[in-house]
């Protein structure tokens, strides 16, 4: 007992540190590396379709009485100590910021995935959707072993080695036909698991929906996963190889945006038509994305 008090104060304290630099970067609209221009990511649409919150005004987020904008917020205050269950205190900069969003992946990222849609087949898309999925074992295998879920490490180390094998580098799923299934784990959600708060919900340019706990469990699953580091690096080691010399940056740098728009433009591709649905039945998307997205997050981790 002693020993999780402690593994939970140093989370805790790493966390706040996290936080501060989240704050920040939020606060000049830098990113690292954008995991998806759409508001709705495909973990949250089956959720999103659901809700149906009334509408409030034109621009699709409630309005927040300006004597309580200027008011000080404790980022590190949990959700559930505040009225609502929905601590949205950035929700001026956060609406925009959804807005801008919508924008990029209205005027940019759907006309290029329906391009893309018309070009590349149904199942390779599916196939490369795999392939990704398959090459991100590294933080889910961690962080089930961070929360004691030694069957789900178990599963995750199957799922990689069939998937990698039998599946041709994880193009094919056979382990989910193999019925090798567990929930998806992530940095944010051992957080919460040691009981970190969420603090307040933020959106930030081209990335998806977060509170500053998931935006530190962010961070930190990029520094988990050893292709940053061992094939293309973007975290530089000491005495560390790399399928790719540190020194050079610009392949490197090539290398991981492709990669990224790649996954980008075929994960919204996949999801075409279910986002245009969300977003013609949805009235308030905003709120029904936020209600959604912290729903989720809540039974993720208590799963």
């Amino acid at each position: 007992m002693r020993i999780m008090h402690r593994v939970r104060g140093w989370l805790v304290a790493g966390w706040k540190v996290s936080i501060v630099v989240a704050v920040s970067l939020g606060i000049t609209g830098c990113s690292t590396t954008p995991e998806t221009l759409h508001p709705n990511t495909p973990a949250n649409r089956s959720v999103v379709s659901e809700s149906r919150p009334a509408p409030i005004d034109e621009a699709g987020s409630s309005a927040q009485p300006a004597s309580n904008r200027d008011e000080f917020f404790d980022p590190f205050a949990a959700s559930e100590d505040l009225s609502g269950g929905e601590y949205d205190p950035w929700e001026s900069f956060n609406s925009t910021m959804f807005d801008f969003n919508r924008k990029v992946d209205r005027f940019v990222l759907k006309p290029v995935a329906q391009g893309y849609n018309f070009v590349v087949p149904d199942a390779a898309q599916v196939g490369l959707s795999n392939f990704f999925y398959n090459l991100r074992v590294v933080p889910r295998f961690v962080n089930n072993v961070f929360q004691g879920k030694i069957k789900g490490a178990g599963v995750e180390t199957g799922r990689f080695l069939v998937n990698s094998t039998l599946g041709i580098g994880g193009f094919l799923d056979i382990a989910t036909q193999l019925n090798l299934r567990t929930p998806e784990e992530d940095t944010g959600q051992t957080l919460g698991y040691y009981g970190v708060p969420p603090g307040p919900y933020l959106i930030l340019p081209l990335l998806p929906p977060l509170t500053l706990r998931d935006g530190a469990g962010y961070v930190a699953d990029i520094f988990l996963d050893p292709i940053n580091w061992l094939v293309l690096p973007l975290i530089e080691i000491k005495g560390v190889p790399s399928a790719i010399a540190h020194k050079n940056r610009t392949t490197t740098s090539v290398a991981q945006l492709g990669r990224r728009i790649g996954e980008i433009t075929n994960d919204r591709s996949l999801n075409l038509e279910t986002f245009q649905g969300v977003e013609e039945a949805t009235l308030d998307l905003y709120a029904a994305v936020r209600n959604a997205y912290l729903q989720k997050r809540a039974k993720a981790i208590r799963e």
